[in-house]
Protein backbone atom coordinates (compact mmCIF):
# COMPACT_ATOMS: atom_id res chain seq x y z
CA UNK A 1 0.00 0.00 0.00
CA UNK A 2 1.39 3.39 -0.77
CA UNK A 3 1.95 5.57 2.03
CA UNK A 4 0.14 8.81 1.78
CA UNK A 5 2.36 11.94 2.05
CA UNK A 6 2.39 15.69 1.14
CA UNK A 7 4.57 17.43 -1.43
CA UNK A 8 5.60 21.39 -1.48
CA UNK A 9 6.56 22.67 -5.27
CA UNK A 10 8.71 25.30 -4.89
CA UNK A 11 9.04 28.01 -7.99
CA UNK A 12 11.86 30.41 -6.88
CA UNK A 13 12.09 33.95 -7.48
CA UNK A 14 13.46 37.38 -6.35
CA UNK A 15 10.27 39.25 -6.97
CA UNK A 16 7.88 36.75 -6.47
CA UNK A 17 8.47 32.87 -5.23
CA UNK A 18 5.62 30.85 -5.80
CA UNK A 19 4.24 27.29 -3.81
CA UNK A 20 1.76 24.82 -4.10
CA UNK A 21 1.06 21.91 -1.90
CA UNK A 22 -0.54 18.95 -2.52
CA UNK A 23 -1.78 15.92 -0.70
CA UNK A 24 -0.93 11.87 -2.39
CA UNK A 25 -3.85 10.01 -0.55
CA UNK A 26 -2.99 6.17 -2.47
CA UNK A 27 -2.70 6.87 -5.91
CA UNK A 28 -4.60 10.03 -5.74
CA UNK A 29 -3.55 13.39 -5.44
CA UNK A 30 -5.60 16.07 -4.02
CA UNK A 31 -4.88 19.92 -3.77
CA UNK A 32 -4.06 21.42 -0.10
CA UNK A 33 -2.85 25.20 -0.85
CA UNK A 34 -1.05 27.35 -3.32
CA UNK A 35 -0.05 30.98 -3.01
CA UNK A 36 3.10 33.42 -3.32
CA UNK A 37 5.76 35.06 -1.40
CA UNK A 38 5.62 38.62 -3.07
CA UNK A 39 9.31 39.99 -2.70
CA UNK A 40 8.94 43.59 -4.95
CA UNK A 41 8.71 45.83 -2.80
CA UNK A 42 12.43 45.27 -1.20
CA UNK A 43 15.35 46.15 -2.69
CA UNK A 44 17.73 44.79 -0.58
CA UNK A 45 18.37 41.33 -2.51
CA UNK A 46 19.51 39.60 0.56
CA UNK A 47 16.37 40.36 2.90
CA UNK A 48 14.96 39.31 0.15
CA UNK A 49 16.72 35.94 0.21
CA UNK A 50 15.60 35.77 4.04
CA UNK A 51 12.20 35.97 3.42
CA UNK A 52 12.47 33.14 0.72
CA UNK A 53 14.20 31.37 3.74
CA UNK A 54 12.40 32.47 6.13
CA UNK A 55 8.87 31.32 4.30
CA UNK A 56 10.09 28.22 3.08
CA UNK A 57 10.74 27.13 6.94
CA UNK A 58 7.41 28.09 8.21
CA UNK A 59 5.60 26.11 4.91
CA UNK A 60 7.75 23.13 5.94
CA UNK A 61 6.61 23.90 9.68
CA UNK A 62 3.17 24.03 9.04
CA UNK A 63 2.46 21.47 6.68
CA UNK A 64 5.10 19.22 7.10
CA UNK A 65 6.02 17.93 3.59
CA UNK A 66 7.62 14.66 3.20
CA UNK A 67 9.02 16.00 -0.31
CA UNK A 68 9.71 19.09 -1.83
CA UNK A 69 9.99 19.25 -5.77
CA UNK A 70 11.91 22.55 -6.71
CA UNK A 71 11.79 23.98 -10.22
CA UNK A 72 15.39 24.60 -11.29
CA UNK A 73 17.19 27.84 -12.99
CA UNK A 74 17.24 27.47 -16.67
CA UNK A 75 20.39 29.71 -18.81
CA UNK A 76 18.30 32.56 -20.27
CA UNK A 77 20.18 35.43 -22.12
CA UNK A 78 20.47 37.13 -18.70
CA UNK A 79 23.12 35.69 -16.48
CA UNK A 80 22.58 38.45 -14.15
CA UNK A 81 18.93 36.75 -13.61
CA UNK A 82 19.68 33.27 -13.67
CA UNK A 83 22.32 34.41 -10.71
CA UNK A 84 19.59 35.82 -8.65
CA UNK A 85 17.36 32.81 -9.45
CA UNK A 86 19.90 30.13 -8.62
CA UNK A 87 19.99 32.07 -5.09
CA UNK A 88 16.51 32.06 -4.65
CA UNK A 89 16.63 28.39 -5.32
CA UNK A 90 19.48 28.03 -2.99
CA UNK A 91 18.25 29.24 -0.10
CA UNK A 92 14.98 27.70 -0.51
CA UNK A 93 16.75 24.09 -0.45
CA UNK A 94 18.96 25.58 2.28
CA UNK A 95 15.48 25.75 3.85
CA UNK A 96 14.44 22.50 3.24
CA UNK A 97 17.46 21.03 4.04
CA UNK A 98 17.77 22.65 7.22
CA UNK A 99 14.56 20.71 7.96
CA UNK A 100 16.09 16.96 6.83
CA UNK A 101 13.14 17.43 3.52
CA UNK A 102 14.25 15.68 0.67
CA UNK A 103 14.34 18.31 -2.52
CA UNK A 104 14.01 17.00 -5.90
CA UNK A 105 15.32 19.38 -9.11
CA UNK A 106 12.96 19.54 -12.35
CA UNK A 107 13.64 21.33 -15.65
CA UNK A 108 10.73 24.06 -16.56
CA UNK A 109 10.29 21.97 -19.66
CA UNK A 110 10.50 18.70 -17.74
CA UNK A 111 7.24 20.25 -15.45
CA UNK A 112 5.44 21.56 -18.80
CA UNK A 113 5.67 18.23 -20.05
CA UNK A 114 4.77 16.68 -17.28
CA UNK A 115 1.77 18.94 -16.93
CA UNK A 116 0.57 19.50 -19.94
CA UNK A 117 2.27 16.73 -22.81
CA UNK A 118 4.20 19.74 -24.12
CA UNK A 119 7.98 21.28 -22.81
CA UNK A 120 7.04 24.46 -24.67
CA UNK A 121 3.46 24.85 -22.92
CA UNK A 122 2.85 28.40 -21.57
CA UNK A 123 2.12 29.28 -18.15
CA UNK A 124 -1.30 30.19 -18.84
CA UNK A 125 -1.73 26.64 -20.26
CA UNK A 126 -0.15 24.76 -17.47
CA UNK A 127 -2.41 26.93 -14.81
CA UNK A 128 -5.30 25.35 -17.00
CA UNK A 129 -4.51 22.15 -16.92
CA UNK A 130 -3.75 22.29 -12.99
CA UNK A 131 -7.02 23.54 -12.91
CA UNK A 132 -9.19 20.81 -14.61
CA UNK A 133 -6.38 18.26 -12.96
CA UNK A 134 -6.80 19.24 -9.55
CA UNK A 135 -10.85 20.91 -9.90
CA UNK A 136 -9.23 24.43 -8.95
CA UNK A 137 -12.63 27.16 -8.76
CA UNK A 138 -10.45 30.26 -10.09
CA UNK A 139 -6.88 30.75 -10.79
CA UNK A 140 -4.18 33.57 -9.07
CA UNK A 141 -3.94 36.51 -10.75
CA UNK A 142 -0.21 35.50 -10.95
CA UNK A 143 1.04 32.41 -12.13
CA UNK A 144 4.03 31.98 -9.96
CA UNK A 145 1.60 29.93 -7.49
CA UNK A 146 0.40 27.68 -10.20
CA UNK A 147 4.15 27.31 -11.09
CA UNK A 148 5.23 26.14 -7.65
CA UNK A 149 1.89 23.69 -7.92
CA UNK A 150 2.88 22.21 -11.14
CA UNK A 151 6.52 21.35 -9.63
CA UNK A 152 4.50 18.92 -6.64
CA UNK A 153 2.17 17.75 -9.19
CA UNK A 154 5.38 16.99 -11.76
CA UNK A 155 6.70 15.09 -8.72
CA UNK A 156 3.83 13.20 -7.99
CA UNK A 157 3.62 11.80 -11.64
CA UNK A 158 7.11 11.36 -11.61
CA UNK A 159 7.18 9.24 -8.21
CA UNK A 160 10.50 9.93 -6.98
CA UNK A 161 12.19 9.66 -10.56
CA UNK A 162 13.37 12.80 -11.74
CA UNK A 163 14.30 12.45 -15.42
CA UNK A 164 15.46 16.09 -16.10
CA UNK A 165 16.37 16.49 -12.30
CA UNK A 166 18.18 15.93 -9.17
CA UNK A 167 17.54 14.65 -5.96
CA UNK A 168 18.88 15.13 -2.40
CA UNK A 169 18.26 14.08 0.93
CA UNK A 170 20.41 16.18 2.99
CA UNK A 171 23.51 17.95 2.55
CA UNK A 172 26.11 15.67 2.04
CA UNK A 173 23.78 14.25 -1.03
CA UNK A 174 23.71 17.44 -2.63
CA UNK A 175 27.38 17.80 -1.70
CA UNK A 176 28.29 14.48 -3.08
CA UNK A 177 26.37 15.39 -6.11
CA UNK A 178 27.64 18.36 -6.59
CA UNK A 179 31.55 18.27 -5.98
CA UNK A 180 32.30 20.54 -8.51
CA UNK A 181 30.53 23.11 -7.25
CA UNK A 182 31.75 23.07 -3.87
CA UNK A 183 35.19 23.33 -2.34
CA UNK A 184 36.47 20.52 -0.08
Amino acid sequence: MLQDKIILGIDPGTTIMGFGIIRVVGKRMEFVQMNELLLGRYQDPYTKLKLIFDRTVELIDTYHPDEVAIEAPFYGKNVQSMLKLGRAQGVAMAAALSRQVPITEYLPKKIKMAITGNGNASKEQVARMLQSTLGLKSLPKNLDSTDGLAAAVCHFYNQGNPVGGKSYSGWESFVRQNSDRTKG
